[in-house]
């Protein structure tokens, strides 16, 4: 008897932890959730595709050195995937949006006429009434209002009753870009609603901010603006954009900071109203983002591996709360099964 003793006590003690992890308590609520964040968190890629955002900053007829900046991106693989623009920027922006490519773009600045955009009118709003501008624009675009756009895309401008920062998203596009294109004194501002609005470039000159709030993970901004370099300005319309440019420069050093890359064309020598220098200018826009290529596939590789880290600590964070949850729902028998090594065990949580 006392043989058979030694041999029934621990297989008794055997079958009751069995029967106890058969019978035991059903896991809660808060197990089954875990699971199923680690299931889901597992599947999930490491971050996703790195959005990039471009903003297009103002600057009259320098701003067809977007063209070439986004010529470059396209050319390297970093095709923006949002798109703002203030004044010069938001007409190159709206065709880009619309599902122009950079090429396609650039014969569009070839071939444009001066007279399509440039309605002159005397009035004491402005010399130039603008509505050429918001046909031209609407007629390359397909009429398509800027929700509809292929690439999300906005356009700021400034409200002229008390200097608001306004970023269109919706609505007209080339009511949108005549709006942050009118620059005061020399186009009407436009009326849209119950406000009038004026060039985006006194509140905006670069809109790294209205890029962002699209989804842009990378902000690069492109710089045309002004600057105010102990010079006289040779005409009115010099006068006018420096002015600006000056009104604006605080606000858009403040913005620009903001942006993750920024790119500046060597094209403050270009006249605003020079539009015979468009192939110069495209020029300079591909050779500053070819520049700046070094910078945006560093910022590009640093935001990629901050997103895996972020996954990484996620992971473990889970594996700890299946872990945690593991071992609530346990009963003691289970937990004494599991240190003699005859139940299963609870997963280990992550190494750190």
């Amino acid at each position: 008897m006392r043989l058979d003793n030694v041999f029934l006590r621990p297989l008794a003690l055997l079958v009751c932890a069995s029967l106890a992890a058969c019978g035991g308590t059903a896991p809660t609520q808060p197990a089954a959730t875990a699971q199923a964040t680690s299931t889901t968190t597992a599947g999930a890629p490491a971050g996703g595709p790195i959005k990039i955002g471009i903003a297009l900053g103002g600057g009259a007829a320098k701003g067809f050195a977007h063209i070439g900046v986004i010529k470059m991106l396209e050319a390297n693989g970093l095709a923006p995937a949002v798109v703002s623009g203030t004044s010069a920027g938001s007409v190159v922006g709206a065709l880009y949006a619309s599902g122009m490519n950079a090429f396609e773009m650039q014969e569009k600045a070839v071939a444009l006429d001066e007279a399509k955009i440039r309605d002159l009118q005397l009035s004491s709003g402005g010399l130039v009434l603008g509505q050429k501008l918001e046909d031209y624009v609407n007629e390359q675009v397909g009429r398509k209002p800027l929700e509809q756009m292929a690439k999300p895309f906005a356009v700021v401008s400034t409200r002229l009753e008390d200097g608001e920062r306004t970023v269109f998203a919706r609505g007209n596009t080339g009511q949108a870009v005549r709006a942050s294109s009118s620059v005061p004194g020399v186009f009407q501002p436009v009326t849209i609603g119950k406000y009038h609005f004026v060039d985006g470039g006194i509140v905006s000159p670069v809109p790294v901010d209205a890029a962002r709030q699209l989804g842009a993970d990378i902000v690069i901004a492109v710089d045309i603006s002004n600057k105010a370099r102990g010079q006289t300005p040779g005409n009115m319309l010099g006068a006018l954009g420096q002015s600006i440019a000056i009104m604006g420069q605080k606000l858009g050093e403040a913005e620009l900071a903001r942006a993750d890359v920024v790119i500046r064309p060597k094209v403050l020598d270009i006249g605003p109203a020079d539009f015979g220098q468009r192939a110069s200018a495209i020029l300079e826009g591909e050779k500053a983002a070819l520049a700046a290529m070094p910078q945006i596939r560093e910022r590009i590789a640093q935001l990629q591996a901050e997103r895996a880290r972020a996954a990484q600590l996620a992971q473990e964070k889970v594996r700890e709360a299946e872990h945690k949850a593991c071992m609530d729902n346990r009963s003691r028998l289970q937990r004494l099964a599991g240190m003699a090594g005859m139940g299963e065990g609870c997963p280990a949580p992550a190494a750190k």
